[in-house]
């Protein structure tokens, strides 16, 4: 597949031996108007071009095309392998926004959601050739999840190139009619081993789940239940001997091989997972990993590409930013605005790097302060909950944050964002019992009970920033009062683990001309002294804070014209990063207690600089 653009394995904690990757080149069409299905575009060839998985919006498709497009089609030929035997599924790891699929002329799937994977049952099909027609339709003018994509008509701010239609893998599958569901595994800390909740589609009596846990090939657990409806729950416990934990100084994975089997041991269906030893708890205001204080020195990541937008170029351009971001001290990110490719949570847990994922919500409207109009709750609940249970098995997800700078203040006439904020909470609390939640990160808190608390300070000045968090030590943390400071803009601080999930942002590209759109948070420092200076001064004030459990840098590279990145848009490097990092890895405040955590820490930046 060396030719077939993005042509690695796109789920990587549940595969299965037989698959064929779909992208490289398809018929492509614009409709401008989305009139396409009265014109026949689902029934006739198309006109253009386009390199799948890249979208039309991106160069590295073919198409570049960056104007508004109401809806795009593609057409493919499909050949499915003769000796493929039961079932064919066709999967999408993403498209945006509302797709239909067509095989051969019958509709086949349906999926609203830019973010999120999704796949068609094609039928029996082996040795058959198949048309594909896939529409992506992108209504700008109403409410929906985009993230950092822009609503105008070029970038501005912090709103960057929008993407349309197919922008992550597509690629088939053959299954059994009686097959094995995506895996949930849950580590368990405590009992020394893992929790594997194994779905089955067409469970029947007489079936059983048989896993096998591993390590080098040797077997370390084992376990077979029953696997009536709706699947079958192991406890998969690892002798004393053979544990090691998952962390971010020895990012330790185990293979997982998951069996459904008949009453007579045949083998119906069969496949390859992996998982991490690793506990997450709340002690007070403090977040452990392990039973340790880890401090979380986040990085904010945009996940954007000059050439791919949304989707990397490469795999390795996903394990580049992540080694990248731990050459500069940092041990996790804040995956933001966006749902990550799959592939970059597999290379965080086998790098050791802490993530946190986030419901994209910019573009719903909750971020801009308007008369209560939350009404398609249902589906971003709906696409937050794909999100949970896509990542759920991923030991590198270490929190969830369904929103990001709700900026509504409370008031009783203005209740849509109180119902939806609660829902998305609530809805992550029912998904996932193992993971803090974060309400809504930055502004608007709405929920009393939530796990965290945070605010975003981009003050520049490390004086007044560290006087803006003096009072987080006696239970008055820094809550973001956007616009009328009269009004309350969230429930009380309840006494939660509480970090600042934004901070930094410090505007830094010398090589900016005049008049060329460039920014960044406050005053642009007279020189890269002066850069270091204010970020020493910055990660300092939060670092030896007892009540801080973390941080979070803005960010990661420049993207576009948000020029404040620790590297250029191109990656390259814009200051020392020694430097950088012999900021980062000293011992925090939180980790005094806890040396072990603390050399953890500085280790990661060290491995991760040779490694680079």
């Amino acid at each position: 597949m060396a030719d077939i653009p993005r042509s690695e394995y796109p789920r990587p904690t549940f595969v299965r031996p037989r698959w064929l990757c779909l992208n490289g080149a398809w018929e492509f069409e614009i409709d401008p108007c989305d009139s396409g299905l009265e014109r026949g575009l689902d029934r006739r060839p198309l006109s253009g071009r386009i390199t799948v998985p890249f979208c039309p919006e991106a160069t590295l498709s073919g198409v570049g095309h960056t104007d508004f497009m109401a809806a795009v089609w593609y057409r493919r030929v499909i050949d499915i392998p003769a000796d493929w035997q039961g079932r064919v599924l066709l999967h999408f790891q993403a498209v945006d926004h509302d797709a239909t699929v067509w095989a051969d002329g019958v509709e086949v799937g349906r999926h609203r959601g830019g973010f999120t994977p999704f796949a068609c049952d094609l039928g029996r099909c082996a040795g058959k050739r198949v048309t594909l027609v896939v529409r992506a339709r992108d209504d700008w003018k109403r409410p929906q999840a985009r993230g950092k994509q822009s609503q105008r008509h070029g970038n501005h701010g912090c709103l960057y190139t929008r993407t349309t239609g197919i922008w992550q893998t597509v690629w088939l599958e053959p299954v059994p009619e009686t097959r094995l569901e995506r895996p949930r595994v849950t580590p368990d800390w405590r009992g020394g081993g893992f929790v594997l909740e194994q779905g089955v589609t067409g469970a029947r009596a007489g079936l059983t789940v048989r896993a096998t846990v591993s390590h080098r090939g040797e077997r370390v657990a084992m376990a077979e239940e029953p696997a009536g409806w709706p699947g079958a729950r192991l406890q998969l416990t690892i002798a004393p001997g053979k544990r090691r934990a998952w962390s971010v100084a020895d990012p330790h994975l185990y293979d997982l091989a998951i069996e459904l089997r008949t009453a007579d041991g045949t083998v119906v269906d069969h496949a390859r997972s992996y998982a991490g030893l690793r506990s997450l708890a709340i002690d007070g205001t403090t977040i452990l990993i392990n039973d340790e204080p880890v401090f979380q020195r986040l990085v904010l990541d945009q996940g954007y590409w000059a050439d791919g937008l949304m989707t990397a170029p490469t795999d390795a351009a996903l394990v580049r930013d992540i080694t990248l971001s731990q050459q500069a001290g940092f041990n996790g990110a804040r995956l933001h605005q966006k749902v990550f490719e799959e592939r970059f949570l597999y290379h965080a847990d086998r790098l050791g790097y802490l993530c946190w994922g986030e419901f994209p919500d910019w573009g719903t409207g909750l971020n801009v302060v308007v008369d209560d109009h939350v009404q398609p709750a249902a589906t971003y609940v709906a696409q937050w909950l794909e999100e949970i249970e896509r990542d759920y098995s991923h030991p590198s997800i270490i929190g969830w944050c369904p929103l990001n700078e709700t900026a509504h203040h409370l008031d009783d006439r203005i209740t849509g964002l109180d119902d939806l904020t609660r829902a998305m909470f609530l809805a992550t609390k029912q998904a996932d019992r193992t993971r803090p939640v974060l309400d809504a990160s930055g502004t608007s808190h709405r929920v009393a009970e939530s796990d965290v608390y945070d605010s975003h300070d981009y003050e520049q000045d490390p004086v007044k920033f560290r006087a803006n968090h003096a009072g987080t030590a006696e239970g008055r943390p820094l809550v973001n009062v956007p616009g009328d400071a009269r009004r309350r803009w969230s429930v009380p601080y309840g006494g939660q683990p509480y970090f600042v999930s934004e901070f930094g942002g410090i505007w830094w590209n010398p090589k900016a001309k005049a008049g060329e759109d460039s920014w960044g948070y406050g005053q642009r420092p007279k020189d890269v002294e002066e850069f270091h200076a204010r970020f020493a001064g910055l990660c300092d004030v939060l670092l030896d804070h007892e009540k801080m459990f973390g941080y979070c840098y803005t960010q990661l590279t420049d993207t576009f014209q948000e020029q404040n990145g620790i590297y250029g848009f191109d990656r390259s490097a814009k200051f020392d990063v020694q430097r950088i990092r012999a900021v980062q890895t000293r011992i925090a405040a939180i980790e005094r207690q806890a040396p072990a955590a603390a050399a953890a820490a500085a280790a990661v930046g060290e491995r991760a600089a040779k490694a680079g």
